[in-house]
C-alpha cells in the first residue's frame, strides 16, 4: 500500500518562488498592482518564517506574508505602505511583540479550497510558537463603497456588520477567526476603492501569551552575530601569463581565508590586467573582444577558489559579452557552497560607454548567502541612492562596491556616496579598488584607491563610520568584523532610525526592472 501525496500543501515560501508569487499577485490584484519579485524576495529575506505559499498539485495558488513589529507601532494609526516598508516587510523587528499580517491572497480559480482559512491557522500557530502577544492587520471592507452614502463614516459601516444588519464577506470571515476590531485605519490603502481606502484595524490575542516566553527569532537565529569581511586593494601590473594573474588572486583569497574571513571582495575591472599579456597596444574594440575570451576560465578558477578556501568571493567585475552581442560590466559572486550569482553594472560611466561601448544591465537583486542577504553595486552605481535602497529593502545588510577610479576626485565621489549609503540605509558598505597602472591598455593608464569598510554613524559602530581602511595607492588587504546584532539593534532603536522613519505617505522607490 502506498500513500498518495497531498494535492494541497501549505509551506514556507522560498526565494525561487518569487516570480511565481509575483505572477499570482498580478492575477489577483491586476497588472501594476501586485507584488514585484523583488518585493517578495525582500519579504522572504527579512522574515523567512512568516512567508507562506499554498501549493496545489505543484502550482502556487496562494500567498501569505507576515512580519514582526512592536505592539506600539502596530496599534498606532498607519498606512499599509508605511508599516510594511513599501511591501518589502522591511520594518520587520525580530524583537517585536506582534505578528503583523500584510497579505493573504488566493488564486480566484482555487477559492473553494479554504486556503485563506489554512493560512490564518498557520499564522496563529506561528504567533504562538514565537510567544507573541497576538496578530494585527488592516482588513478590507469590500462592501463599503456600495453603502458609503448610508454610512459616510466607515466605523458606522463596521458597527452595522457586527450588529448583523448585513454581511461583509471579509469582515465576517475575520470575526469568525476570532479577530476583534480595535478601530478604523483611514487612508490605509488608497488604491483599494471598494474599501474607500479604509481598513478595519483587527487584533487577535494569543491566549497563550501570558505564559509564553518571547522567542527571539529571525533574523537573529539565521544570521551569525558577526561577519568578517576582507577587501583587497589590487595592484595592476604587467604579467607574463594568465597563471600569474590567478596566483595573485589566489594569494589574497588565501590570506583572507587564513584570517577567517567570510567574504573577500576584489575591485571593478581587475581582470583587465590580463590584457597586459598582449604584445601590442589594443584599441578599445579589440581589448573588449580579447577580455571576453577569458570569461569562462575566470569563472571556473574563481568558483574553485571559493569552494576550496571555504570563502565567499565578490569577484570584482569583468566585461562580458552577452548573447545579443552587448558588452556588460558584470560582477560575479562566488559562494563557498559552489553557487554563482551575477550583478550587472546598471550605470556605465561616460568613459565606459565611449571607450568600450558598455551597456547598462537590468535588475538588482539581493544575493542569499550563509551570512545573510548581500548586495553588489559596481562603482558608479553607488552614486545612485535608489539602487542601494532597493537592495536593502530586499534584506541586504552588507553592500559590496567594487570600484575603479583614475584619480582622487573620482575616488572621492564613490567614497562619499558609499558613506552616505551606509548611513541612510543603516547597512555596511565594503569598497574595493584597484591601484597601479596598465600602460598599454586604453582607459586603464592610472588608478587611485583607498579601499574601506564603512558602517552607519551611530554609537555601536566606529566613531567615524570607518571599520577599516587602507593606505592610498598601496596593494594590501583590510579586514573587519561586522556585528549583525548591532546593525539590527541600531535599525530598531538607534539614535536615528532611517529605515523606520521613511515617509511612505510622501515617497517610495518604485522599481521597474
Amino acid at each position: 500500500m502506498t500513500a498518495e501525496k497531498p494535492k494541497l500543501i501549505i509551506r514556507m515560501a522560498e526565494l525561487e518562488d518569487a516570480r511565481k508569487i509575483s505572477a499570482l499577485s498580478r492575477k489577483v490584484y491586476g497588472k501594476g498592482e501586485g507584488y514585484t519579485a523583488e518585493e517578495v524576495r525582500g519579504q522572504i529575506n527579512n522574515f523567512a518564517d512568516g512567508q507562506l505559499v499554498a501549493e496545489y498539485e505543484g502550482k502556487i495558488v496562494g500567498h501569505c506574508a507576515t512580519f514582526q513589529i512592536s505592539e506600539k507601532t502596530a496599534r498606532a494609526a498607519h498606512s499599509w505602505s508605511e508599516i510594511t516598508g513599501g511591501g518589502f516587510a522591511a520594518r520587520h523587528d525580530p524583537d517585536g511583540e506582534i505578528l503583523y499580517g500584510m497579505e493573504v491572497s488566493v488564486d480566484p480559480d482555487y477559492r473553494r479550497l479554504r486556503i485563506g482559512l489554512r493560512f490564518y491557522k498557520v499564522r496563529r500557530e506561528l504567533c504562538q510558537h514565537l510567544g507573541l502577544k497576538g496578530i494585527i492587520f488592516g482588513g478590507r471592507l469590500p462592501g463599503y463603497s456600495r453603502r458609503k452614502r448610508k454610512y459616510p463614516d466607515p466605523a458606522d459601516y463596521l458597527a452595522a456588520v457586527i450588529d448583523k444588519q448585513f454581511r461583509d464577506p471579509v469582515i465576517n470571515f475575520q470575526l469568525n477567526q476570532g479577530f476583534v476590531p480595535i478601530g478604523i485605519l483611514k487612508d490605509y490603502m488608497p488604491s483599494d476603492k471598494a474599501s474607500g481606502g479604509n481598513a478595519v484595524h483587527m487584533f487577535w490575542e494569543n491566549p497563550l501569551a501570558a505564559e509564553a516566553k518571547l522567542v527571539t527569532q529571525t533574523p537573529h537565529d539565521r544570521l551569525p552575530q558577526s561577519v568578517r569581511v576582507a577587501t583587497v586593494q589590487f595592484q595592476m601590473r604587467k604579467i607574463a601569463s594568465q597563471t600569474d594573474f590567478e596566483e595573485q588572486v589566489e594569494y589574497f583569497v588565501d590570506v583572507a581565508a587564513d584570517y577567517g574571513a567570510d567574504f573577500v571582495t576584489f575591485p571593478e575591472l581587475f581582470t583587465l590586467q590580463l590584457l597586459s599579456l598582449e604584445g601590442e597596444k589594443l584599441d578599445p574594440a579589440q581589448a573588449i573582444e580579447k577580455i571576453a575570451e577569458y570569461t569562462d576560465r575566470f569563472k571556473e578558477v574563481m568558483e574553485k577558489l571559493a569552494v576550496s578556501y571555504h570563502i565567499n568571493i565578490i569577484g570584482g567585475s569583468h566585461p562580458t559579452r552577452m548573447d545579443n552581442g552587448d558588452i556588460r560590466n558584470i560582477s560575479y559572486v562566488f559562494l563557498r557552497n559552489g553557487a554563482v550569482y551575477t550583478q550587472d553594472k546598471l550605470h556605465p560611466t561616460p568613459s565606459e560607454v565611449r571607450w568600450w561601448n558598455i551597456k547598462g544591465g537590468y535588475g538588482a537583486e539581493a544575493i542569499p548567502t550563509d551570512c545573510g542577504p548581500i548586495g553588489v553595486m559596481i562603482c558608479y552605481d553607488s552614486e545612485f541612492p535608489e539602487l542601494a535602497r532597493h537592495l536593502v529593502d530586499q534584506g541586504a545588510m552588507i553592500l559590496f562596491v567594487p570600484f575603479c577610479t583614475d584619480e582622487r576626485r573620482g575616488y572621492l565621489r564613490v567614497r562619499y556616496c558609499c558613506q552616505a549609503r551606509a548611513v541612510e540605509n543603516q547597512c555596511y558598505v565594503v569598497m574595493s579598488g584597484v591601484v597601479g597602472n596598465l600602460p598599454n591598455v586604453e582607459n586603464m593608464d592610472i588608478h587611485y584607491a583607498e579601499s574601506a569598510i564603512l558602517t552607519p554613524s551611530d554609537f555601536p559602530f566606529a566613531r567615524d563610520g570607518v571599520a577599516a581602511d587602507t593606505a592610498p595607492n598601496t596593494e594590501t588587504i583590510a579586514l573587519a568584523d561586522l556585528s549583525m546584532t548591532s546593525l539590527l539593534t541600531s535599525r530598531q532603536s538607534g539614535a536615528v532610525q532611517n529605515l523606520k522613519d521613511r515617509r511612505f505617505d510622501l515617497y517610495r522607490v518604485l522599481w521597474k526592472g
